[in-house]
């Protein structure tokens, strides 16, 4: 089918459709530019002499579910410029309308630009191929590339971070800019010396917020002596919860003693727990070995060597922190506790009849977990128990010591006030810790140095010297309204987008796809 049309909104901008051809599933428009003069791309020269017309075709949008070819008669200019190198030039028409040896109309391309972003190489061909637009992979990962643009603006405050191309082998570094909310520019790697190059190219920068680990407190103070560094927030409400557990870890040998259960029967034990008593067992004769070695003044590298085990476990042991007896972990079995327990008490005693009612209440759990708790009830009544004494996880403790007291069943309250009243050091880490943590809510920094001389005598001492040698990147975390969370949301959208590529994207597309989305 054939038809003839006039000036048309179907062409791009600069174009009037002369001649327009319908196929089964395709649609040719002939078309030609409206200007009557061009542009010598060399001197700028205007010129309305025509030397001669060639045709060039490239698609365009899509319309009524029919791809669309734009047949374009291009016109060859004479140059009328005594001094231009070039004596004829073929008209251009612009890259937002019909770039150079573009295959693609500058709208198509658009399209086809977004698509590469928001999904990648092939499910971006796979959904432009049913939208009309069919392109290849590689095409849409070379478009994605090709306009990537980096943001020119002067920086002033960033922040920081790195981030996983393969966790626990491979590393980079991301940079953002907080202002703006938008990443700057990716990194290869997290060494301190390529930071510190980049930041040494940037001085107008005068804040920088990072997190507490890695070399970039040394990158930033090398290559940026007069910018201020924030310290993030939220990594250290993080550190200090997680130094509450390590205190818990600790004290888990006082722990026992205060509830009660530092000897352990092990005819009373279920077959489970028979088997960590006894893998508890092997690790003390392996914890006095070291504790033996160390009281000798050996070295930690020594006793590595000397007795075979990794240097992360050396320095726990030393540390205090590979005590627990059965490794107890967090149990989906722990908030219905009174709940049995009153059960128990009314004569149910069958595991299988508790489970389906525990079912029908909400518990998610499965019989085996029932099964178990009942068997050792039935063990601890034949040895006149009302229970066996079995010391939660230093996870659990430390969760359940930092809860208010009106969310504590009465069992747990218990065992809270036992700890308090007979490991006075750990109670006094917990508040150590609540004060951290609300000084840096309420922004009161001027507790910062009273806190220092208290937390570095107590069982929190190491996370209160880690805060005094990054002291005034902790101040400034305090009162400063920048943080290092908007970098952490970019790695995030980081994830995704290396996810949605299997793992495998290269640095440079995954900066084309990060940064050049915005």
């Amino acid at each position: 089918m054939e038809r003839r049309s006039g000036s048309t909104k179907l062409a791009p901008a600069g174009f009037v459709v002369e001649h327009a051809e319908i196929d089964t599933d395709c649609v040719f428009l002939d078309v030609r530019a409206t200007a009557v003069s061009a542009t010598c791309p060399c001197c700028g020269t205007s010129s309305r002499r025509t030397q001669s017309r060639y045709l060039r075709q490239a698609a365009d949008l899509p319309i009524a579910g029919r791809r669309v070819f734009l047949r374009v008669t291009v016109r060859r200019f004479w140059c009328d410029a005594v001094l231009c190198r070039r004596r004829i030039f073929a008209e251009r028409f612009g890259p937002d309308i019909l770039a150079p040896l573009s295959r693609r109309t500058g709208r198509l391309e658009t399209i086809v630009h977004h698509l590469g972003l928001a999904l990648g190489g092939r499910p971006a061909a796979a959904f432009a191929d049913r939208l009309m637009m069919p392109v290849s992979n590689d095409t849409l990962l070379r478009v994605v590339r090709r306009r990537t643009e980096q943001p020119r603006d002067e920086l002033a405050i960033i922040g920081i971070d790195d981030f996983a191309f393969r966790r626990g082998q491979r590393y980079g570094t991301i940079v953002c800019d907080l202002e703006r909310r938008r990443p700057v520019t990716l990194l290869p790697d997290r060494e301190q010396a390529t930071s510190q190059a980049w930041l040494m190219g940037h001085p107008s920068i005068t804040t920088v917020a990072r997190d507490r680990g890695g070399g970039y407190g040394e990158a930033i103070a090398k290559a940026l002596p007069h910018a201020d560094q924030v310290a993030d927030r939220w990594h250290l409400m993080e550190n200090a919860s997680r130094a509450f557990l390590d205190a818990v870890s600790k004290s888990m040998r006082q722990i026992r003693k205060a509830v009660g259960s530092t000897i352990i029967d092990p005819k009373l034990l279920t077959y489970a727990e028979r088997l960590q008593y006894e893998g508890y067992q092997r690790r003390q004769e392996a914890n006095e070995a070291i504790l033996e070695l160390s009281k000798q003044g050996i070295p930690i590298k020594q006793i590595v060597k000397r007795t075979g085990h990794s240097r992360k476990l050396v320095r726990s042991v030393l540390r205090g922190q590979r005590s627990d007896v059965f490794r107890v972990r967090q149990s989906s079995l722990e908030e219905w506790l009174p709940w049995l327990d009153s059960r128990w008490g009314q004569g149910a005693h069958n595991a299988s009849a508790l489970w389906r009612e525990m079912r029908e209440k909400g518990f998610r759990g499965q019989i085996g977990v029932v099964s178990e708790w009942a068997r050792r009830r039935r063990l601890a009544e034949k040895a006149d128990q009302s229970a066996l004494a079995r010391t939660p996880s230093a996870r659990t403790i430390a969760r359940l010591m930092t809860l208010a007291r009106d969310d504590l069943s009465k069992s747990d309250a218990l065992l809270v006030a036992a700890i308090e009243s007979n490991v006075p050091d750990l109670t006094f880490a917990r508040t150590l810790i609540a004060n951290f943590q609300e000084m840096i809510r309420s922004k009161a920094v001027a507790k910062l140095d009273g806190w220092l001389d208290h937390g570095k005598a107590s069982l929190v001492g190491s996370f209160a010297n880690g805060v005094e040698k990054d002291i005034a990147a902790v101040r400034n975390a305090i009162i400063s309204p920048w943080s290092n969370g908007q970098t952490e949301g970019q790695i995030t959208k980081l994830k995704l987008i290396k996810r949605q590529m299997y793992g495998r994207a290269k640095i440079d597309l995954l900066q084309a796809r990060l940064i050049g989305a915005t």
